[in-house]
């Protein structure tokens, strides 16, 4: 019998509407699929109730199971809704084991073209949102006494570039993981932060669709040293590494699966 990497595992994953059989997937959609295929019972959270419930219904319906991926809608800059999402996954599972942090949102901009309200965005999405969550998803966890949280970051946190607030958002994320894995080790959850390159997913198409309206040729390959852009099933594997107990030993880590970018 195959073993399942994460069988009767029950995780979070924020931003997984983007697993739209036909589609690009987004990296919290295909780490859903990944999850289910791997054993685990996953709740989906996303705004976007359409793709979010179309995902868990083919996540379903392909994999044979009934109720194994389920959707709620649910901001993660609001902290009601992320205390209904995780009563509800709890109520549903029983449990919460895995909360994997992929909700985002790209934003380009120099320092003097960003203005307040695009900063604030950034910040709570993707700083505000991974606070608000992994402090609702601890005494979940510490029931259990284990858990494994991943924040999905960016490269974007290692070096600089035009998306100001967007870089400063995944830097807080990239820290924070730091911070909390050195205050959860006693409670045995562990805490790491993932640092894609470029990755073809719906949002950075449209970006560089944006980039190269005006002719101008794609600019991530030339930088890329392995010569093409990852795609989101290899960054949901690093993911599903993360959340199993084959990473039990490994918290505070950043992870960087770029292609070789940072290294030049």
């Amino acid at each position: 019998m195959e073993h399942k990497r994460l069988k009767d595992k029950v995780a979070i994953i924020t931003g997984g509407a983007t697993g739209v059989l036909g589609k690009v997937m987004g990296i919290g959609g295909a780490s859903a699929w990944a999850f289910v295929e791997q054993g685990a019972k996953v709740l989906i959270a996303d705004v976007d109730h359409e793709n979010g419930h179309l995902t868990a219904s083919q996540i379903n319906s392909t994999t044979n199971t009934k109720n194994t991926a389920l959707f709620m809608k649910a901001d993660v800059k609001i902290e009601s809704d992320w205390e209904k999402l995780i009563s509800y996954t709890e109520s549903k599972f029983g449990r919460i084991d895995i909360l994997v942090h992929a909700a985002g949102k790209a934003l380009t901009g120099d320092i003097d073209k960003t203005d307040l309200c695009q900063w604030d965005e950034m910040m709570d999405i993707h700083s505000k949102g991974v606070f608000l969550g992994t402090k609702c998803v601890i005494p979940v966890m510490r029931r259990s006494k284990h858990g494994s949280i991943v924040i999905v970051s960016s490269i974007d946190s290692h070096v600089g570039g035009s998306g100001t607030a967007y870089s400063a958002a995944k830097g807080s994320g990239r820290t924070f993981a730091k911070v909390s894995a050195i205050q959860l080790a006693k409670d045995n959850i562990r805490v790491n932060s993932v640092h894609p390159g470029y990755t073809d997913t719906p949002l950075s198409r449209k970006l560089v669709a944006e980039i190269t309206a005006d002719g101008s040729p794609d600019p991530r390959v030339p930088r890329i040293p392995l010569g093409r852009v990852a795609n989101s099933h290899e960054i949901a594997k690093l993911i599903l590494f993360l959340a199993s107990d084959e990473s039990s030993y490994i918290t505070g880590a950043e992870v960087i699966i770029d292609g070789g970018v940072t290294s030049q």
